[in-house]
């Protein structure tokens, strides 16, 4: 897309040549609607390079976590760029809300930029500027921590993403013997990441207390902006998750002991294949993997498709495990040329294949949504983010057969991927509980911590998997999560998303064309509905009670049940 506020050419290496753009925003005068429409299409340029910029940096530097230069670029942005940036932001808000012609924008198209905005203005603080920008540093030392853990397997040293493959193992002591290794590395770390996270939440609670918020987590909801539903609409999740999905992911647990023939069943022995088979392999290269991606999506919908090999012509992706590399996998938007990026730690197996989906219903979702007119329009809440997302995961069943020739093949990775959907839901509400106590219990110790998040698993998942001996390992699984160090609070969303892209795959099944068209109308509204409204689009209902996520439950055992021999 051709600029029409800055140079192409700008070379953002200092503040300074920043600077005279922001002040400009800042100085010019307004005097109609019209003046008021391309002041915010300024602006909007703006933030899409400087948000471009800034995801260039993220991107580079979780590629390869030992360059030093690229960490240093990425930090000279968050710690000399973005802290200059906040108090124009304020300003730029107040201008655009005290203005008079504001009532004069299109109120459809305008409303719910314009909600965010004032909550922006209401939150903003000057002193928690330094406070913001010490806390982003803090929580990029997470990943550094954790892309360095390696372990050597079979005489070879491997990331903790390559070794999980030796926990699809057949032989159980191979199982076991990576399970320890990889913990033995993890449990080096405690103290570290203990110590991480104290300092976290005592950060986090100073920002909280200065926006005069008693605790950071209703401070973060606000921030969020979570307009649409509350803290105790969090509890009715995980209660419903609670008491409809933790006894199906139980009979689960039951079904895999018994094919397994096993007395007891261990943590080592939860991902391997129940019936002895061996792991699924759907594709055996990062070439591979996208050709297959590509394919898929175009015989969902040939537009899908097209998404993807633009990606792949701008080379726009990094999917494969390598040692130095970040761990995780993420779709980052690139607002300004429209073309995000998708990074991921692809190691052959059928999780990978899942993630390829779903980060490329991300990028779909990313090239819906880019011709709105504000870049602001395209930011959409993660609860709408990852319906895109996880909906794709299940529109593109229908294609497996691409990958998976072999018939019972097939029905196996389908009803793994199936019966994943309902697993990790426990764990989402887990994770999601455990922040909320963390957060309104800020002066606890890291021992208190522990026990807390030990007493909420038990609430919510089974005891059929035996940890005994295992118990300091089991208490520190929180520290796997990286959303809880890096985007606090930002994890409950996937659950949500997930009812909703269940109920999409349902509208799907009944009517796939149809489902299609409400599915891109939807994605097509970036942020520019509340989040009811997005989800009425799509033809579903942003809904999470008992009742609703019974009914939802019930439809994919049902689907499980079809897949059996």
């Amino acid at each position: 897309m051709q600029r029409r506020y800055l140079p192409e050419n700008l070379k953002i290496d200092s503040w300074e040549v920043l600077k005279p753009f922001f002040e400009d925003l800042r100085d010019r005068k307004i005097s109609s609607v019209v003046d008021l429409e391309n002041w915010l299409m300024d602006r909007s340029e703006l933030d899409a390079v400087l948000e471009e910029d800034m995801a260039w940096r993220y991107i580079r530097m979780n590629i390869d976590t030992t360059d030093s230069e690229k960490q240093e670029r990425f930090q000279l942005f968050i710690q000399d760029i973005q802290p200059k940036i906040s108090p124009f932001e304020n300003i730029f808000n107040k201008k655009l809300y005290d203005c008079p012609f504001t009532a004069d924008l299109d109120e459809s198209l305008y409303r719910i930029y314009l909600r965010g905005v004032k909550k922006a203005i209401e939150l903003f603080r000057e002193e928690n500027i330094p406070l913001h920008t010490e806390q982003s540093t803090m929580e990029q030392e997470y990943g550094t921590v954790a892309a360095a853990l390696e372990v050597e397997m079979e005489g070879k040293k491997m990331t903790l993403q390559q070794a999980s493959v030796y926990l699809k193992k057949n032989d159980r002591s191979i199982r076991k013997e990576a399970f320890d290794k990889m913990n033995v590395e993890r449990m080096e770390q405690v103290a570290t990441l203990d110590d991480l996270m104290d300092r976290l939440v005592v950060i986090r609670g100073k920002i909280a207390k200065n926006a005069g918020f008693e605790n950071y987590r209703d401070y973060k909801f606000e921030s969020l902006g979570r307009f649409d539903y509350d803290v105790s609409d969090c509890y009715a999740f995980h209660e419903s998750i609670r008491q409809e999905i933790s006894p199906i992911v139980a009979e689960f647990s039951k079904e895999r002991k018994s094919k397994m023939n096993l007395d007891v069943l261990r943590p080592w022995d939860t991902a391997v294949d129940q019936e002895g088979r061996e792991p699924l392999r759907p594709f055996n290269n990062g070439e591979e993997l996208l050709e297959n991606a590509k394919a898929c999506f175009a015989n969902i919908d040939p537009y899908f498709g097209d998404c993807l090999k633009t990606m792949d012509e701008m080379g726009h992706l990094d999917l494969v495990s390598k040692q130095g590399k970040a761990p995780g996998g993420f779709l980052y938007p690139l607002y300004e040329s429209g073309v995000p990026f998708i990074f991921m730690n692809a190691v052959g197996l059928l999780r990978d294949w899942v993630t390829m989906i779903h980060e490329g219903g991300h990028a779909v979702h990313s090239f819906l949504s880019h011709d709105l007119k504000l870049t602001s329009f395209k930011s959409t809440p993660s609860e709408v983010a990852e319906l895109a997302s996880m909906s794709m995961e299940l529109i593109s069943l229908d294609q497996w057969g691409m990958i998976f020739s072999d018939n019972q093949e097939l029905k196996r990775a389908k009803k793994e991927h199936l019966k994943d959907i309902l697993s990790v839901l426990p764990w989402i509400a887990i994770v999601d509980k455990f922040q909320h106590w963390i957060y309104t219990n800020p002066e606890h110790t890291a021992d208190e911590r522990a026990q807390a998040f030990l007493d909420i698993q038990s609430e919510l998942v089974d005891s059929s998997v035996d940890w005994t001996g295992l118990e300091k390992i089991l208490k520190y699984q929180w520290q796997k999560q990286l959303h809880i160090y890096e985007v606090p609070f930002y994890y409950i969303e996937y659950g949500m998303a997930q009812l909703g892209a269940i109920a999409i795959w349902r509208n799907y099944k009944k009517d796939p064309k149809k489902a299609l068209e409400q599915y891109q109308a939807a994605l097509k509204l970036g942020y520019t509905k509340s989040i009811k409204e997005i989800y009425e689009a799509a033809g579903i209902r942003f809904d999470f009670s008992k009742e609703y996520v019974k009914e939802l439950a019930a439809f994919v055992k049902a689907e499980i049940a079809a897949l059996e021999d």
